[in-house]
């Protein structure tokens, strides 16, 4: 038994632990890809434990822990791939793991028959190219075609390579092993593109890793009175847990600044962002002397959903008006959940009273429309205030009250849309705080 493999085991199982830890309150969706990996990882160095054991035991031990090496940086290249949820990159994750399987079994397992070795050599290059192939127009991304090039280079290379007398097996398994974590590298390279340490970190880890599969075989050979600790080789392991542990905390990070300018249901701005939307869209009207409109829109018989049908219909409605109003307005105007059940509407330059009220219209003839929710069809309906910039208000504050009384007016009035009064600002009467709702923007 190799018991030096104990604390490099230790180490990779307090790392695994301490990524779980962090990846249980992680929003990412490849944290548990990753696990996965690392789980991997530690069986790798468990099964290294008894390769020294004489017979069956230590040539299984081999296989497990050359094949487990390898189908950590297959999870981890897959779960760095943007359309794998498709069933291209489910057969592809299947060719890899396959393939790389067979090799390790063929090479280490029993005897090693030149056909056999040969047919496992092709099939590296030939089942990503045929999968590729084969799904065409369905997926054609740069990164598969990345990953083919990358297998059909693997295979040529174990052709020529892999029967060599002597060394020619150690330098194919070597191979194969840089193959993967140099895709890992890649993978990682365009998926994560932005330039964060946690991204950083893990690529140069998973280079240096698949740099170690060139660089130990090479000085072994040119220097091999030089001996390195196996600490030293294992480095590139514990630099991309570190780097992988950063990635989720970075976009832990994103994720808590992104829940705090956006309502978490709908993903509209909130009413911080919408605050803070409207304060630039009044400033850009000033410096150009041109108009800002203000829409409150607030839903009738919300309240009669979330009590006959229960909260969750009540969230899914909430979600199906955030899309029809963004899909109705342009790019450049805002939509924000600023209430329970208050919407607002922001409609930047150029916009005039009459586009305000024509877009306002079209709001409530669509959430007059019956809405199919599952097997159930609701139908409700919602009341508006409209208010201009400057003609209404000179400031943001003053707007949202313009267009909440107005709203309130709408309200009492029988539902036609002439409820939209024009009155000056100097008309409206200021309002008491004990009076205002306690949805008021601001």
């Amino acid at each position: 038994m190799d018991w030096s493999k104990l604390p490099d085991l230790a180490a990779v199982t307090l790392l695994a632990i301490a990524f779980a830890a962090v990846a249980r309150r992680s929003q990412a969706p490849v944290s548990a890809l990753w696990l996965t990996g690392w789980v991997m990882i530690a069986l790798h160095f468990a099964a290294f434990i008894f390769v020294p054991a004489a017979g069956r035991l230590g040539t299984i031990a081999a296989f497990f822990g050359m094949a487990a090496l390898a189908w950590a940086a297959i999870l981890f290249m897959w779960a760095s791939v943007p359309y794998r949820k498709k069933t291209s990159s489910f057969w592809m994750l299947c060719a890899l793991l396959g393939t790389n399987t067979l090799y390790f079994a063929i090479i280490l397992v029993g005897p090693t028959p030149y056909w056999a070795l040969t047919s496992a050599a092709v099939l590296f290059g030939a089942l990503p190219a045929g999968i590729a192939l084969i799904y065409l127009r369905e997926d054609n991304h740069p990164q598969r075609w990345t990953l083919v090039t990358l297998y059909c280079a693997l295979s040529i290379f174990l052709l020529v390579f892999q029967n060599r007398p002597g060394n020619g097996q150690t330098l194919a398994l070597n191979a194969v092993l840089f193959t993967v974590y140099f895709g890992c590298c890649l993978h990682f390279m365009y998926a994560y593109r932005q330039t964060t340490a946690g991204a950083f970190v893990t690529i140069a880890g998973f280079l240096g890793w698949a740099g170690v599969f060139v660089i130990a075989p090479a000085l072994g050979t040119v220097l091999p009175d030089v001996h390195l600790e196996s600490e030293v080789w294992n480095l590139p392991k514990y630099v991309v847990a570190v780097g992988m542990i950063l990635l989720l905390l970075e976009e832990q990070i994103e994720h808590n600044k992104y829940l705090a300018l956006h309502d978490e249901l709908t993903g509209l701005p909130n009413r911080r962002l919408f605050q803070d939307r409207l304060s630039s869209s009044l400033e850009r009207a000033r410096r150009t002397g041109s108009h800002t409109a203000l829409l409150l829109v607030d839903l009738d018989q919300f309240k009669q959903v979330n009590d006959t049908l229960g909260h969750h219909v009540g969230d899914l409605l909430l979600k199906r008006v955030g899309t029809v109003f963004s899909d109705r307005v342009r790019k450049s105007d805002t939509v924000a959940r600023t209430g329970g059940d208050e919407f607002s509407v922001i409609l930047d330059d150029p916009i005039g009273r009459e586009d305000a009220e024509r877009v306002g219209m079209s709001l409530i003839e669509m959430l007059g429309e019956p809405f199919e929710m599952g097997n159930r069809t609701l139908q409700i309906g919602a009341s508006i205030g409209i208010a201009l910039f400057p003609e209404d208000a000179a400031d943001g504050e003053g707007l949202c009250i313009a267009a909440d009384l107005r709203m309130y007016e709408f309200k009492h009035k029988s539902g036609h849309f002439d409820g939209l009064a024009r009155l000056p600002a100097s008309a409206l009467p200021p309002r008491k705080e004990d009076e205002s709702r306690s949805r008021q923007v601001g």
